[in-house]
């Protein structure tokens, strides 16, 4: 049975585009299922789930919608309606990849579609807007961003490769057998990393292998530690070796690696295991506006250079102590099942010994302020270690496992 592809377009606008889009899907063996995404015009072809349709499955009938019609009004609607029928025709094993074309809006709500749709189901946007920053669509989703280039208005030599080009990726996408890619008996651990923690990652992932468990690993730089604690609430995960804390520091100083108001939450709130580590968190992570140079406010602290645009300052005592504060505060929801283990020779690999952020009195002032602030439900341990030393990681990695297994019986 053929594969079937959902398009995501207003019919009324981009009509001829989706037409020819359909007919490459089909060309290429899979079944088209176009979704009219419009409101106020006319659709020029015909859809297989219609605009009343969504506007229904949205909660609002699209003759109340047109009443006053406004993108700020009908978008919402549209999103929540396709998304809720997409998610119904995943389940039933109906779809097996999405594909969306648009400019600003249309790219905004087909993407604001696809952010609720599960990890690992293909998603495809075809967007005039994919050059740019792309972060607002995407978020923390899987979705692959492809430039159009031209305006999506019209059909062209041009316009009619990059539409065949996409079609091919969706219906590639489509005939995996993503059951049988997947497919694995082993329990799954998410971890947060650093550039300035790899070497530890590395023995970590290879440990934890060893002890039959699978890693996913999380590059803590905003998006990352958010897309690790969407994977907790889907259910994907069963522990956390949460590695890297830098996304605090950030947040509080509104820094390039910024994790947002839940990020170090989560776990607790659904009582998954967890072993926490501040790792990286003793500096932020600045883009700068002009190469190698330090914002004046930043000029008084200790810093390197991670790459010519972005500057690694360390915190001095008093913010780190407000950093303290803040992942004691956000970690209230753990009532149990977690251990903060703290790597007393420096957080990362700029702290430690002959480190360009080295500083072992602040880190002190540091710690005993992590443990003043941590609830009475978490168990701290203090190694004379440093975070990337095998003996540390370890530790960590024995630790979760125990909780993990407990966790089980």
């Amino acid at each position: 049975m053929a594969k079937s592809v959902v398009v995501l377009s207003t019919l009324d606008t981009k009509g001829r585009e989706t037409a020819f889009l359909k007919e490459q899907i089909e060309h290429d063996g899979c079944r088209a299922v176009l979704i009219d995404i419009g409101v106020v015009g006319k659709p020029t072809i015909k859809a297989d789930v219609t605009r009343e349709q969504l506007a229904e499955a949205g909660g609002t009938p699209l003759a109340d919608l047109l009443k006053d019609a406004t993108r700020e009004k009908a978008a919402p609607v549209m999103v929540k309606g396709a998304a809720k029928l997409i998610a119904e025709m995943i389940a039933k094993g109906e779809a097996h990849a999405v594909i969306g074309l648009g400019g600003t809006q249309g790219t905004s709500s087909a993407t604001g579609v696809m952010r609720q749709l599960p990890y690992g189901f293909p998603k495809l946007m075809v967007s005039t807007c994919a050059a740019g920053d792309t972060s607002a669509f995407v978020g923390i989703k899987d979705i692959m961003m492809m430039f159009s280039v031209s305006d999506i208005l019209g059909l062209n030599p041009f316009m009619r490769k990059v539409l065949a080009n996409a079609a091919g990726a969706a219906c590639g996408m489509a005939t995996i057998d993503q059951a049988q890619v997947a497919a694995s008996n082993k329990p799954l651990i998410g971890m947060s990393n650093l550039g300035v923690l790899t070497n530890g990652a590395e023995y970590a992932v290879e440990y934890l292998e060893s002890k039959g468990y699978e890693v996913i690993m999380f590059h803590a730089v905003g998006a990352g530690g958010r897309a690790m604690e969407q994977m907790m609430r889907e259910g994907l995960i069963v522990g956390v070796f949460d590695y890297a804390m830098g996304e605090i520091s950030d947040e509080l100083h509104h820094a390039l690696r910024a994790g947002g108001p839940e990020r170090l939450t989560v776990a607790g709130k659904l009582g998954l295991p967890q072993v926490l580590v501040p790792g990286g968190s003793e500096h932020i992570g600045l883009f700068l506006a002009e190469e190698n140079v330090l914002p004046e406010k930043y000029k008084n602290h200790m810093n390197t250079f991670h790459s010519p645009i972005i500057a690694a300052p360390r915190l001095n005592p008093d913010e780190l102590v407000e950093v303290a504060k803040e992942i004691g505060k956000r970690l209230q929801h753990t009532k149990g099942d977690a251990v903060m283990m703290l790597p007393l020779r420096g957080t990362s690999r700029y702290g430690v010994e002959g480190g360009p952020l080295r500083n072992p009195e602040s880190d002190k002032t540091y710690y005993a302020a992590i443990k003043s602030s941590l609830p009475s439900t978490i168990e701290v341990v203090e190694k004379d270690l440093g975070p990337e030393d095998p003996a540390f990681v370890k530790e960590c990695c024995d630790r979760l496992i125990g909780l993990i297994e407990a966790k089980k019986k």
